[in-house]
């Protein structure tokens, strides 16, 4: 635990009192192989799923965003130019201001230095400090701050099942990993209006496959104990599915070899992460041939997170059961490592809460009690 001077808020920034900071799997890469850039050398403020009320703003920094003291916002990690080419269509992800990878002077919640002015860059502290180009989304009074950390998860879910890969009407889907962003994207395939629905993983998740037929999936394969080529062949008659969306997590290139078998014959679609860096037998031959475009997820947009408020709003699937469990501040290393798979304990959405510091965290209960 560490301790920082308080940062001054003028009239283009503001202060944020953290309620949810969400952990995913890129916290514990990063936590275990820091990068080391100039952005982000020195002591680093993780946390970039991040929920909080606006406790003092300055005046152009409330004209600007249209919000007051006391509003609930969700953060996005990315912080904004506002002048590129990206930023002003939403698509800040692409903006190389937020690009810690390449540009050196980068700024992105969770990455950046706390020697840089500001210094609370993360949301795995008590306050964030937000600059005037920070990319805000106002929750409403009706979601608990908790369920709003699940913004980002099921942002991405929209962006990378939605809006890149293109699921719509009457679609067949297989989505490979049951883990927060594949239940997302199990979400956004059944809001968009897919005809069918596949989630495969491993016995291990059990729980999760149970979670995911009641979010809408419509079977479930475990790839440990049946041959999943041949059950996703004969779940579709023969014919395969049109979209493979990829969410797996140390999987090698087994996902993405089975998604170019089970696709349709012509013009199926493959959403892929950068789990593997280096695909030493890519299949290029058999996905020209079968004309398969693949498409990469990364990131979500401004219009995926609205998307996402929106459907959290709803209430029309139960999303608050991703929220598997909650640890306090100073509960920050076991949690990360709870995500990792590092502990025996199986957790989907990991919030970390601030206020819950000195408690005990673990497993949140079907009634909401840990």
């Amino acid at each position: 635990m560490r301790e920082f001077p308080r940062p001054e808020i003028d009239a283009d920034s503001a202060l944020l009192q953290v309620e949810v900071a969400g952990i995913c799997g890129t916290d514990a890469k990063l936590y275990f192989s820091p990068p080391d850039t100039p952005s982000t050398r020195g002591p680093v403020i993780m946390g970039h799923e991040n929920v909080g009320v606006i406790t003092e703003a300055g005046d152009r920094f409330m004209l600007r965003h249209g919000l007051v003291e006391g509003d609930r916002v969700f953060v996005e990690h990315y912080v904004a130019c506002y002048n590129c080419e990206w930023c002003r269509i939403g698509e800040y992800r692409h903006c190389v201001a937020t690009d810690w990878r390449t540009n050196p002077d980068a700024r992105r919640f969770g990455y950046t230095s706390s020697d840089l002015p500001g210094r609370l860059w993360g949301g795995f502290s008590q306050n964030m400090y937000l600059p005037w180009n920070s990319v805000l989304h106002k929750i409403p009074d009706t979601v608990t701050a908790e369920l709003a950390g699940l913004v980002m998860p099921l942002s991405n879910g929209i962006e990378w099942a939605l809006l890149t890969a293109g699921i719509g009407y009457n679609d067949t889907v297989l989505i490979q990993g049951p883990g927060q962003q594949g239940l997302s994207q199990l979400v956004a395939a059944k809001q968009a209006g897919a005809s069918k629905i596949i989630m495969s993983g491993t016995t291990r998740d059990r729980a999760r496959f149970d979670l995911a037929l009641e979010l809408g999936a419509d079977h479930v394969i475990d790839v440990l104990t049946e041959d999943p080529r041949e059950k996703v062949m004969d779940l579709t008659g023969g014919r395969g599915v049109d979209y493979v969306l990829d969410c797996t997590s140390r999987a090698g290139t087994a996902p993405l070899l089975l998604g170019v078998d089970v696709l349709k014959r012509r013009e199926g679609t493959l959403l892929v992460q950068g789990e593997v860096a280096a695909f030493p037998d890519f299949p290029l031959k058999k996905i020209t041939e079968k004309s398969i475009t693949i498409k990469s997820a990364r990131g979500h947009s401004y219009l995926a997170c609205e998307l996402a408020v929106a459907q959290i709003v709803s209430g029309r699937f139960p999303l608050e059961k991703l929220a598997t469990h909650r640890y306090g501040i100073d509960q920050v290393d076991h949690a990360i490592r709870v995500l990792a798979g590092q502990t025996d304990e199986d957790a989907i959405h990991i919030s970390m809460m601030p206020a819950m510091i000195g408690q005990p965290g673990g497993r949140v209960d079907q009634d909401g009690a840990l």
